[in-house]
This record gives structure tokens, sequence and C-alpha cells, in this order.
């Protein structure tokens, strides 16, 4: 009999797919260093009622609905190496591979493996704050699940580490980097749309999972030193701005706007500036 597994006995991979839905032979996995995962798997149940019961006269099932919920440190080996496909210009899709294994990792037995495949962002949120590194929290959406009890076969399991510490990362306003900043977030929401076909084999998993409308938004935190924010929401001012991810890594988010700004006053606290914005289109590089 197996003991429960642990969150130290477990690891995720993925794989960049050639074809949607289909995972590649012999892949290269890449590791995300997960401070916490979430796999789910949701059938939609169909519940069939009827005269003459209280209780259900059928369950069947409905449009499988397989996802993950992954939040990590940005590895200063590669930090954008998986955030890269939020951006739906990729058009790409992945395999995704959680792992629950006993023993070291290079030879370990008792796995359990959930392999999604068909994977693309649904959203991906990406904050930094003070004496803090910099992470993600992302929402991933899949076609389907495949449930085994090995590791791929002919796959290489790599591994990226290191972190990126708030002081490795900046702000830029256009050209001008912002040095009254303690806290910065910036979302990427996709909207993508389950769609299923009727088809008499895998009728019950989607064919397509297009994006839709994307948001682009995002919240910073300046100590109060300037009135800069309430002059550009007053006089209607676009601006771009710039976060470091990292090396060379940055999002660009541009043509933004401040959808508001506040200056939260209490006695024996100072007063810092809350400003959140709007983006009409962002770049990962």
């Amino acid at each position: 009999m197996v003991q429960t597994y642990g969150s130290h006995e477990s690891k995720i991979y993925y794989i960049e797919e050639s074809t949607f839905g289909q995972t590649p032979s012999n892949p290269p996995m890449l590791g995300v260093p997960a401070e916490s995962v979430e796999p789910q798997i949701n059938p939609n149940n169909i519940k069939l009622r009827g005269v003459g019961s209280v209780d259900l006269q059928a369950i069947k099932k409905g449009l499988r609905a397989p996802s993950l919920k992954i939040a990590f440190p940005l590895p200063s080996d590669a930090p954008i190496s998986f955030l890269q496909y939020a951006k739906v210009e990729l058009a790409k899709s992945l395999s995704v591979q959680v792992l629950y294994y006993k023993g070291a990792f290079t030879a370990a037995t008792d796995i359990i493996s959930l392999l999604y495949s068909g994977c693309k962002f649904q959203s991906a949120t990406v904050e930094c704050s003070i004496e803090d590194v910099v992470k993600a929290n992302v929402e991933i959406l899949s076609q389907d699940l495949t449930v085994g009890t090995a590791k791929l076969t002919g796959a290489a399991y790599s591994d990226y580490s290191g972190a990126v510490p708030f002081y490795d990362s900046y702000i830029k306003k256009n050209t001008t980097t912002l040095e009254r900043v303690t806290d910065w977030k910036f979302n990427i929401d996709n909207n993508l749309k389950q769609v299923p076909v009727i088809r008499s084999s895998n009728g019950n998993v989607l064919k397509y999972l297009p994006n839709r409308h994307r948001d682009l938004t995002g919240e910073v935190v300046f100590e109060f030193e300037s009135k800069e924010e309430f002059d550009d929401i007053i006089n209607d001012t676009e601006f771009d701005l710039e976060f470091g991810l990292g090396g060379a890594n940055k999002a660009t988010f541009s043509d933004c706007k401040w959808e508001n700004a506040s200056t939260p006053t209490q006695i024996e606290e100072l007063v810092s500036l809350k400003a959140t914005f709007v983006a009409k289109t962002v770049t990962i590089s």
C-alpha cells in the first residue's frame, strides 16, 4: 500500500505541441518550479429528472473540462519560458504533465501521471512586492486528460531553477524608470471558449479552444510622492508600461490608461497611491 503523496513528491512539466491535443513523441519536457498546483477535471454531468420520482432518473457525462491552476516564481534561469504561452498570438498549445512519485525522481516508483493535452492559458497574473520575488499564478484549460502510472516514454525531464527578486525587477513608464513603486501586478485574461461538436466518438471532449476578447489590466502601488497619476487621469494621458521579469526579459503593456487612482490615508500610516490600469496590447519578450 502506497502512503499519501506529499507536495515534495510532485513535479510539473510541459512541452509545446505541434498538433493541438497531441503530445509529441520522445518529448524534452521542461519543468515549472511550482509553489502549488491544482489539477482538476469536471465531467459536467447532465442530471436528468422525470415525473414519478423525487430522485434523478439518469446521470450522463457532459462536456469534459480538465484544467490546471499553477502558482510559481519566475525561474531566473528562464523567466518567460512558460509564461510566454499566455500570449494568444503564439497560437500554440501545450501538453502539461503533473507527476506524483515515490523515491528519487530519476528512479521514481509508484508514479501517478496526469497528462493534460491541448492546453492553453485562460489567464495569468504576475506580481512583485518589496522583499519578495516575482511570482505568477496561471489558470490553464485543456482539451483532455490522460491518467497513467509512468513517465512519458522516451521523455527527458529538465528543471529550471532560481528566482527573480524584487530588486532585479523594474517598471518603466514610457522610457522613464519609476522609482516610487512598492508593488506591481498585471493580468492577462484570454477568455477562452470551450467548443465541442456533435460527433459519434469523443463527443464529450471539446474540439476547439479558441480565444475571444482579451482583457489586459493591472495595478501599481506607489509611495505617495507625486500627483502625476492624478494628472494623467485628468489629462486623459496614454502611456506604455514595461515590467522587468528578470535578465533581459520584460512584459510591455502598450497604450495604457489609468482606470483609477486612490490614496487611502490612515492614522499612523504612510500614504500610498494605488493606481489600476487597462491596456490595449501586450508583448512578453
